[in-house]
């Protein structure tokens, strides 16, 4: 949780479903950084 308040202190929408909305969007922005940091494993003979 402390991850996603680095995008946004706070949340901008009021409504409920715009809320539920915008954090998904932060989450897929951090599990995009999580991707590009991931290692990438290549089978070796």
């Amino acid at each position: 949780m402390n991850c996603i308040k680095l995008l946004g202190q706070s949340l901008m929408a009021r409504d409920c479903d715009r809320q539920i909305a915008e954090l998904q969007v932060r989450i897929a922005v951090l599990n995009g950084y999580t991707a590009l940091g991931a290692p990438m494993t290549v089978a070796v003979r």
